[in-house]
Order: C-alpha cells, then structure tokens, then sequence
C-alpha cells in the first residue's frame, strides 16, 4: 500500500491554486458542471462553492444534488440544481428550458464532466450493442448538444469550455475498452475540430486529459483496485488552474514518453494483448 502511494506522488504531483486567484477567476460568472453529484464533479462544485459565482449543478441522482445544494449554500453559495439524465434528448432540452426560464443560459464557464465508462470484451457483447450506444450518447453525443446550445452565449461572455477527457484517448487501444474509448475519442476530436473556430470568437477552450481517478466509476473495474489513481480532489485542482490561466490542455508529464512508446511498440503491444486474451479462453475451454 506504500509503495502504491509513493508511486501516486510521483505519476501525480499535487497541484494547489490561489484561493484568490480562483475567486477572481469565478466571481460573478455562471459555471455549469455536469457530473456534479460524485467524484470529480463534486470536488469541483465544493471547492468554487466560496468563489463567489453561481454554480449550477447537473447531475442524474436527484437527491445527492439537493444534499450538496444544501451544503454549499451553507458556505454562502448561489447554487442551481437540475436532475437529468444526459443521454436522453428530451431531458437534455428540459435542462435548457431550465437554463431559459431562470436566465441562466448565459453560462461563462462549462466543464463537461459527465461520462460513463465501461469495460467488456466484444465477444461478450454480440447481444449487448445497447451498451455502445448508451456510451456514445453520454460521452459524445450529449456535451455535443450541450455545446451547440451554449455556443453563442460563451461566445458573448467570452466564456470557457473544459472537457474532462482522458489519457486512453492519447495511447493505444486496450481491448476491452472500445466503448468507452470510442466515445471519449470521438468527442475529443471533435472537440479539437471546433476549438480554433471558438477560439477565434473569445472562447477558450481547455482538454484535461485525466489519468485513473479513484471515482466510483472505476469501482466496478477489480483490477483498478491495486493500480496508482489520481485522487478526485488533485483532478479538482487541475480543474482550477485550468480556470484561472483558461490554459489549453493538461495531461501527466508522463503522458507524452507513452505516447512515443505507443507507436513505435504498437505490434508487440497487440500481439501481447491477443496472446493473453487467447490463453485465458483457453483456460476457460472456448
């Protein structure tokens, strides 16, 4: 377990903003987390709780989002809750709605957290196709649709998107992972297409390619248990400095060396992955 912790501090060193900084970064302005009820998405909430601007917070567990409503309004926050379950296009327009009949939809800040995550091999899901498009709506399709919409108001705001992405989308495939690792793709790329059309228009754009944070999404994964993760509250503080220097793009030091190693060991990376995969359905008699 020490050993664990040691190497943690080293992938992921700590990063601590000004408070100051922060509340100058946020005071006045409208930030829209999505995710906002666990992991990530909370650690970010509660720490700009006393920044000074309005939170609003979206997230699917209605009544973890009306307890954390309740707690940073303790702190002195203005905070606006929406239960919605993003993958569902007619929840999706009522948060508009929301947004409109509040006068919230000029949002400055949107960090795009929300994602699902899921882990199975194809062969276990010639019947399971649902599982792909439940995946892709969420991690794709949704913060498209979010972002057409808020578009022109960060744009007269001159406002900041941030999308929470991950370093998967950076190396080479696991198998296993082409769900997830499809949809998170397919929106960061999209994302990279659009971001130097909105950056000509004022609005900065910010991808943080996250390593394993240690979220209840990766619990149902056992072998994360024992791997090094970065913890949701260092994740929040990248978050942070992301916002107050509306710098382009974060991802550990070590990123770009496994990068490198992606491409030039991509033959032996596949041949390995196959040559396991092959002695465990023997194991199993398949």
């Amino acid at each position: 377990m020490e050993k664990k912790k040691i190497l943690e501090r080293f992938l992921f060193p700590s990063v601590k903003v000004d408070q100051n900084d922060l509340s100058k970064a946020i005071s006045g302005k409208i930030v829209l987390i999505t995710g906002a009820s666990y992991g990530i998405g909370e650690c970010v909430a509660s720490g700009l709780a006393s920044a000074g601007g309005t939170l609003i917070l979206v997230a699917r567990t209605e009544d973890k989002l009306l307890a954390l409503k309740k707690e940073l309004e303790q702190r002195g926050a203005v905070v606006h809750t929406f239960s919605a379950d993003l993958r569902k296009e007619e929840e999706l327009g009522a948060l508009f709605e929301y947004l409109q009949r509040y006068s919230l939809e000029k949002v400055d800040i949107l960090i795009s957290n929300a994602g699902k995550s899921i882990h199975r091999l194809v062969y276990d899901s010639l019947d399971r196709f649902h599982d792909f498009k439940r995946t892709m709506a969420l991690n794709y399709e949704a913060p498209v649709q979010m972002m057409l919409k808020l578009i022109p108001a960060l744009e007269e705001k001159k406002g900041q998107i941030i999308n929470i992405s991950a370093i998967n989308v950076l190396l080479a495939p696991a198998s296993g992972w082409a769900a997830y690792q499809a949809s998170k793709t397919a929106f960061d790329q999209w994302f990279r297409c659009v971001s130097p059309e909105l950056k000509a228009r004022g609005i900065a754009c910010s991808s943080l390619y996250f390593p394993l944070v240690r979220t209840r999404m990766m619990a149902p994964t056992a072998a994360y248990n024992d791997m090094p993760a970065m913890q949701p509250g260092q994740a929040a503080q990248i978050i942070f400095r992301a916002i107050i220097n509306r710098s382009r793009i974060y991802s550990p030091w070590w990123v770009f060396p496994a990068q490198v190693c992606s491409v030039l060991f991509r033959r032996p990376w596949e041949y390995l992955m196959a040559a396991n995969l092959k002695k465990k359905s023997d194991a199993k008699g398949h």
